[in-house]
């Protein structure tokens, strides 16, 4: 059933500026509206942040009309506002092995803004900034209630559910200018394309056997499985969550496999013109066109 499968989207309908929220169906071609259901509210942040029982709300929702995907609907990041974009860096051994990199001692987290987020038909622009912008498939964690001083054994109880991200990067911003650090080349406009929906946790039988891709007009780039991860989610949450309090709809990033352009022989970097099709199995796919700005 449409309504039992917790395939979370935020879209908006042509002629309609305020987003609403609704569940989508396994092939991507139809959804149902949850914001018209008394009580429930129009982004899927402040619904997780009410702790909703899922078994009521997929009730409700299978008396509502389908709406069929088309040119007069527009999937948004299923997430727009996280309060927090954390992200993890070489936490793919194969990412370390394609640099001659030893594996991290800890977890090399930055963040990323609000402003990369993108849904998942919308464009990516090539900055006039920098002439070295790469792809990056990564799993995505939404944390579903508040997280503080927590343990490893308890970790999954935190999280709400998993979406598909490209966390695009300005090579050159993020390894050779800012002074090494890596927030420009990680948060410039369109650097994160989202979605298409949050896939609540109970509908992922194992989370370190899901296989991601990355094409590029075509040709597969990448190809990996986010067993590969290096720190696994429990022990990332839990270290997260020593200093930083994090909050529901906060998501994470967690890490892409081999296969970047930066580091393919000669180098590849994204240009006006090219096509990114991002895939995690079970979760989804991204399709987006990169703009000139």
């Amino acid at each position: 059933m449409l309504a039992a499968r917790m395939r979370f989207v935020q879209y908006l309908r042509k002629g309609d500026l305020a987003k609403r929220l609704g569940l989508l169906a396994d092939d991507q071609k139809c959804l149902v509206e949850l914001s018209g259901i008394e009580g429930v509210p129009c982004d899927l942040k402040s619904l997780i942040a009410q702790s909703p029982n899922l078994e009521e709300l997929a009730q409700k929702a299978e008396k509502q009309p389908k709406l069929a995907i088309n040119d007069d609907v527009t999937l948004l990041p299923p997430l727009t506002d996280p309060g927090k974009i954390i992200c993890i860096g070489l936490n793919y051994q194969d990412h370390c092995d394609e640099q001659n990199k030893p594996a991290p001692k800890e977890p090399m987290f930055f963040s990323k803004y609000n402003n990369t987020l993108v849904g998942p038909k919308d464009n990516v622009v090539a900055h006039k900034a920098s002439d070295k912008i790469d792809w990056e498939v990564e799993l995505v964690v939404v944390i579903g209630k508040v997280a503080r001083q927590v343990a490893k054994e308890q970790a999954f109880d935190y999280v709400f559910g998993y979406s598909v991200a490209q966390d695009i990067s300005a090579r050159d911003w993020q390894k050779e200018r800012n002074g090494g650090q890596f927030l420009l080349g990680k948060s410039m406009d369109t650097f994160c394309p989202l979605g298409p929906a949050v896939v609540h946790k109970s509908l992922v039988k194992d989370v370190y056997n899901l296989p991601l891709k990355t094409w590029i007009n075509g040709v597969e780039k990448q190809n990996g499985n986010t067993g590969n991860m290096i720190y696994k989610i429990d022990d990332v949450i839990s270290r997260l969550t020593e200093t930083i309090t994090l909050l529901p709809g906060d998501i994470i990033l967690t890490g892409t496999p081999k296969g970047v352009g930066m580091h393919r022989s000669p180098p590849e970097f994204l240009k006006p013109g090219d096509v990114i099709k991002t895939e995690i199995e079970g979760l989804g796919t991204l399709t987006n066109n990169v703009v000139a700005p």
